[in-house]
């Protein structure tokens, strides 16, 4: 400010033309290279406040957008996203208040990948207090590009204390918690929502010109509300409402996106860009198949190598002792857990495969091609010890998204 603010004193500013010293006109005698006009003054904090604001708008428009995933969207599993044409990622779900105790676990669910040159990372709270200072702790500590609150998970442990999707039923925290975290962040803030939640009473379309005014940069919305779940389809049309609630502030749609016709569909609502979530568990090659329009005939083969590599960044973010190798093994089993409901393009009658289509039991086109079509922790375990030798005595595997049913 020294620089912009160096300019002759003048009757606003310095000492006046009778030549009284500014202590004698009861002002402060401040050294005459900081001293500026009233107008110049005001012109200097609103090109600054211009700067800032320019500096926490996102414009991710139109780009392919990995959702934060729990468990299974860690870094390994970015890279290989980020590999196939995700463009944006998101680190998982990270409790503000175990990150203010400095829970070393929940502190390594923002570590980045220098592959990640869109990341951000998305924080859940329930208190504008805390999340403040979160966000203040965030700002200094670590690099990324935007910060997320998360309104949209829907799980009672996180909905009982008040956070995820029951911000949405308290607005005056939520208003007070984007407002402080918008306030204390250099970088664009987002919120990722529901559709309310009820199941017949929709929140969002309320919500969302409010946001923008509160200070949020993008609003991902979720076509399902809380009690819905994922027992039936993402509302598209409610979501094309959303988006031209939220305008001018640009929103990303999300839900049941699993090919590119799904994906080209979504565009047509309005939305500035799709979040891909589920759809990428069971493919992460559907990134690679929307930007080029077309259905992957992936070959078992291919699929193995994909598991493959993961494993190898597994055991280099992880590390490659006992404890990375099991650890690695763990994420493993959860990905498969999901990998198993993909159907190969070839062996489908009619294309594409729905993501709420549950496949049938089928035979494959080799034997490998049938083992990964296995619903079985046994089969995924096998296919673990393929790439990360056998399993300790004793060891057993039950997958999160089951072992944490909804109701």
């Amino acid at each position: 400010m020294a620089e912009e603010a160096k300019k002759p004193p003048t009757e606003s500013g310095g000492d006046n033309a009778s030549g009284a010293s500014a202590s004698e006109r009861g002002v402060a005698p401040i050294k005459p290279q900081y001293l500026t006009t009233k107008e110049q003054f005001h012109q200097f904090l609103e090109a600054k406040r211009e700067k800032l604001q320019q500096e926490t708008e996102l414009d991710i428009s139109g780009k392919l957008y990995l959702a934060p995933l729990t468990t299974c969207g860690n870094l390994p599993f970015r890279r290989i996203c980020k590999r196939f044409g995700a463009d944006v990622t998101c680190g998982e779900m990270a409790v503000c208040t175990n990150l203010l105790q400095g829970q070393m676990s929940e502190w390594a669910l923002l570590k980045r990948h220098q592959c990640e040159d869109i990341f951000g990372v998305q924080l859940e709270g329930a208190f504008p207090d805390t999340m403040t200072k979160c966000a203040e702790l965030l700002g200094r500590t670590i690099e990324v590009d935007f910060v997320d609150i998360n309104v949209g998970c829907p799980i009672d442990l996180v909905y009982k204390k008040g956070g995820g999707c029951a911000l949405m039923n308290r607005t005056a925290k939520f208003q007070q918690i984007v407002r402080g975290m918008s306030q204390v962040l250099d970088v664009p803030l987002t919120v990722k929502l529901r559709t309310g939640v009820q199941e017949r009473v929709n929140l969002a379309h309320r919500l969302l010109p409010e946001l923008r005014d509160w200070g949020a940069s993008l609003v991902t919305l979720h076509g399902r509300s809380r009690e819905q779940r994922y027992t039936k389809l993402a509302d598209w049309q409610y979501i094309a409402q959303c988006a031209k609630a939220a305008s001018p502030m640009p929103l990303f749609g999300n839900g049941d996106i699993l090919s590119f016709d799904d994906a080209s569909r979504a565009m047509k609502t309005g939305v500035a860009g799709v979040m891909i979530a589920r759809g990428a568990l069971l493919k992460p090659w559907l990134f690679t198949e929307i930007k080029e329009q077309r259905h992957w005939d992936i070959s078992s083969s291919e699929r193995l190598d994909i598991l493959r590599d993961f494993t190898s960044y597994g055991l280099e973010h992880w590390g490659s002792d006992t404890q990375g190798v099991e650890k690695t093994r763990r994420f493993l089993l959860e990905w498969l857990s999901f990998l198993c409901r993909y159907v190969p393009v070839g062996l489908l009658e009619r294309l594409p495969q729905k993501v709420n289509e549950r496949p049938p039991y089928y035979l494959g086109r080799d034997y490998l091609e049938t083992l990964m079509a296995s619903q079985q922790a046994a089969d995924w375990i096998r296919i673990s010890e393929m790439l990360l030798g056998p399993v300790p005595p004793s060891f057993v595997f039950l997958p999160k998204h089951k072992a944490n049913a909804y109701k």
